[in-house]
């Protein structure tokens, strides 16, 4: 299938322009997913608006401030749960300087989402760990070490702060992607974000391009280092999530 590349209105509502070597990967990016689609099932998300849209746009949104930056220091990014690698590799794209690393429990996931990180020639950028992210933020390598720990589509927001908080450096910040976000979503994160000596600094929503929907952007900072004890082990934080009923301490 030819490439085809979206106009240039795309862009303008992301507020951020790909150069033409981001762009030429964006597009490569698209043909690895393809291929990899026929023996993985990573993503259905891969032609036209599902990926320039659902998938780049939705990766890019919250990051347009970063996006914008000329930072020179390396960024440590995180991408939990990161699937058919996004936002993952998509920030990759647009962020050279940052360094990501990307995890998944399923390793043919991760096992096409390296490859496709080394056609892409990311890889002394991007790293993946096949392991279930509560022993992610249980690693010396990984615990407290995060400048961004982003989440997309992986589980209920309190949840997702489990796996999250743990990750970050003094100063770092959490990205929580969600779609529809009510107040009472706000109320369950933000008791675990008490646990978890981390708050709520900053929430964004806006709708998708091309009526894909709405979408919540929701960024946490540690306000005191992380209790030892989060995340717990695997498999408590979806059985009994932070901040409700029958939470396990």
């Amino acid at each position: 299938m030819p490439a085809a590349t979206p106009d240039t209105a795309l862009w303008q509502e992301l507020g951020w322009q790909p150069s033409p070597e981001q762009l030429q990967q964006l597009l490569q990016l698209q043909e690895e997913l393809r291929s990899w689609n026929s023996r993985v099932n990573l993503t259905r998300l891969v032609e036209g608006d599902d990926f320039w849209i659902a998938q780049v746009f939705d990766s890019l949104w919250p990051l347009r401030q970063l996006l914008n930056e000329q930072a020179e220091a390396p960024l440590r990014c995180i991408d939990v749960g990161t699937g058919g690698g996004f936002p993952g590799l998509a920030v990759a794209i647009a962020l050279p300087q940052a360094q990501l690393t990307l995890v998944d429990s399923v390793g043919r996931k991760t096992q096409a989402v390296q490859a496709m990180a080394s056609a892409l020639g990311l890889a002394e950028r991007v790293h993946l760990r096949c392991e279930r992210v509560e022993l992610t933020g249980r690693h010396g390598h990984c615990r407290g070490q995060f400048d961004l720990a982003m989440a997309r589509a992986v589980a209920a927001a309190p949840v997702v702060a489990e796996y999250l908080v743990p990750l970050l450096k003094p100063g770092g910040q959490a990205l929580l992607y969600r779609g529809q976000w009510t107040a009472t979503d706000q109320r369950d994160l933000e008791r675990a974000l008490q646990l978890l000596k981390a708050e709520l600094v900053r929430s964004e929503q806006r709708e998708l391009p091309a009526g894909r929907g709405q979408r919540t952007a929701l960024f946490v900072a540690t306000n005191a280092p992380c209790p030892k004890g989060y995340p717990r082990a695997v498999g408590i934080p979806s059985k009994f999530p932070l901040g409700q009923s029958g939470e396990a301490h």
